[in-house]
């Protein structure tokens, strides 16, 4: 076992999937924050296990030429981005090999290399932020978490979201500080305001804000409002209530202050409504390239029938019902079905019908109501498929399952249980959707043996 706090000169050898540099020393993997493939570097143990080990760089002795000044000045404690230090090629390689890697280790594949769609731009593609709001000593004040922690780190312009989010957030505090509204404290369950929700249509450059409160009114709204009104773009205002303990940012109850309550935007040529509950990429140029990947690989013909598990407010099943006979969406979230249907009667298709419920436990009644799809998209959250989609999807058997994934390892995982089905894994591709950041979103296909 490595001894803690002795230095080693070690060289970084590959990434784990949150992005820290792997060195090996004396057969144990150490876990190097900052570390950067290739580099030559002493090594400082902070923490020792048997098999594995913790530690931090002290002297770079031979620089790696994808090493980089880090341009935001809180990169280091801010919780949002993790490759501020590496080149942007750099990054998109080690994406690459995660997917890769997850696959033919979970997966049992023997892929070779992963194809990646880089992104054209790596700063402010993010269309949403949400800042938490704090205060100390009477200021109000709010920004982003530090990586593991809900301490708020503050920054005047984080460089991945469009900057009028910044402007709103800056207005929202002035405000508050102005009118001496209170912060939510969540170590006592006090103060009002918790979080700032901002989100813009990337091609019609309208913002909604939303604000969530611990209670169910802001006083002097009329003020905000005319603040926010001096910012290109903002639409309308939202108040969600949001009075339970827990890390949740947006509550049930919704109320329109000012404007729709939603905005819209266009994606793959289709108009879309969204509110704040609205599940929507946050990189617009990427999301379009993702689902016109994902939509080649389902190799849709005229005469298939689509289900679409986890169709958030449609956009992905909109456009496959260009090429499909007809396209089910399902959607666990309420408010995201009602935008789904709206957005179908605004682009005038009409060969799709939208389901609220479980993905799983709606895929199980649909079968047992003899709905035998011939193509199956799923777009789950992070934790993957549950046993009741997997279940549904064997009884199914589509001739294809595209998978999009925001998570290489439960993609790996899910990927193995369908195989155990008797699917095979046909094509893989990353996409990075998010620069700068570890996640990575990946697309499958698997067909039927």
């Amino acid at each position: 076992m490595l001894e803690k706090g002795k230095v080693y000169q070690a060289q970084i050898q590959d990434y784990t999937a949150e992005g820290q540099g792997v060195a090996k020393i004396e057969g144990c993997a150490v876990f190097v924050p900052n570390g950067v493939r290739g580099e030559s570097c002493l090594i400082k143990i902070e923490k020792a296990q048997k098999t594995w080990a913790a530690g931090k760089i002290t002297q770079i002795l031979e620089k790696s030429p994808h090493r980089i000044n880090r341009q935001c000045p809180v990169a280091k404690i801010c919780g949002g981005c993790d490759f501020q230090h590496i080149d942007y090629e750099e990054e998109c390689f080690l994406k690459s090999q995660r997917v890769m890697q997850a696959l033919n280790r979970i997966g049992s594949e023997n892929l070779q290399e992963i194809p990646l769609l880089c992104a054209p731009s790596v700063t402010g593609y993010r269309n949403k932020a949400v800042y938490p709001v704090g205060s100390e000593k009477g200021r109000a004040y709010a920004g982003f978490f530090k990586a593991g922690t809900h301490q708020i780190v503050e920054n005047s312009r984080c460089l991945i979201v469009f900057s009028e989010a910044d402007r709103v957030k800056d207005a929202v505090i002035d405000f508050m500080n102005h009118y001496r509204i209170s912060a939510y404290d969540e170590t006592v369950h006090k103060g009002l305001v918790r979080h700032i929700f901002v989100r813009r249509g990337w091609e019609s450059g309208e913002i909604l804000v939303c604000l969530t409160v611990n209670g169910n009114r802001l006083l002097h709204k009329e003020e905000l409002i005319a603040r926010l009104k001096k910012i290109p773009g903002f639409t309308t205002l939202v108040l969600s209530e949001n009075t339970k303990q827990g890390n949740s940012v947006l509550g049930d109850r919704m109320q329109v202050l000012y404007g729709k309550g939603y905005i819209e935007d266009t994606l793959c040529g289709l108009s879309f409504r969204l509110s704040a509950k609205s599940f929507y990429q946050v990189n617009h140029p990427q999301a379009q390239r993702l689902y016109e990947a994902a939509i080649r690989q389902a190799g849709i013909t005229k005469e298939d029938l689509v289900l679409d598990l986890y169709c958030g407010v449609g956009t992905i099943t909109l456009c496959m019902a260009k090429a499909a006979k007809k396209v089910i969406g399902v959607e666990v979230v309420e408010a995201a079905v009602t935008d789904a249907i709206e957005n179908a009667k605004r682009n005038g298709i009409e060969n799709v019908e939208f389901f609220c419920g479980d993905a799983g436990k709606a895929a199980l009644k649909l079968e047992q109501e003899g709905v035998i799809p011939d193509v199956v998209v799923v777009d789950p959250p992070r934790k993957g498929l549950n046993a009741d989609t997997i279940e549904a999807l064997h009884k199914m058997r589509p001739r294809r399952i595209v998978y999009v994934s925001c998570d290489p390892a439960t993609l790996a995982r899910d990927v193995a249980l369908l195989k155990e089905k008797g699917y095979r894994l046909h094509s893989a591709q990353a996409a990075d959707l998010f620069p700068r950041c570890a996640h990575v979103e990946s697309i499958v296909c698997l067909v039927k043996q």
